[in-house]
């Protein structure tokens, strides 16, 4: 097994940290169906805060999955897309996505069971 300390590791690491992120997921997902601007991103994400948006495309953008583009007007308009290297990450977002739905129904039973068990310990 690879050291976890090791450059490689921390790297491998933190990039599935950001991937993994929720926000990455829909931000992804969404920039996936065609560019948006900053407000559709929020209208379309309604549970993403503004300061976790900014953060998220900031750092998607850092990554090189997200460029943005800035055309001069008033206000400016400023618009997000997904590069190549961002399109790239929608099929694994996609079937990890798959994935939890067609297991949904086995994690609930499984979580209802465990939390019986976890009950009925505390009765005991």
């Amino acid at each position: 097994m690879k050291d976890p300390t090791s450059p490689v590791c921390r790297t491998i690491s933190t990039l599935l940290s950001r991937i993994g992120d929720k926000w990455t997921v829909l931000v992804v997902s969404t920039l996936g169906e065609g560019p948006r601007r900053f407000n559709e991103l929020r209208r379309e994400i309604p549970s993403v805060s503004q300061r976790m948006l900014t953060l998220t495309l900031r750092n998607l953008e850092r990554d090189g999955l997200v460029s943005r583009a800035v055309t001069p007007s008033i206000p400016p308009r400023v618009d997000y897309a997904l590069t190549p290297l961002g399109h790239s990450l929608r099929e694994p977002i996609q079937a990890l996505s798959d994935w939890a739905i067609a297991n949904i129904a086995a994690i609930h039973e499984a979580q209802h069971r465990f939390d019986a068990a976890a009950d009925e310990a505390v009765a005991a």
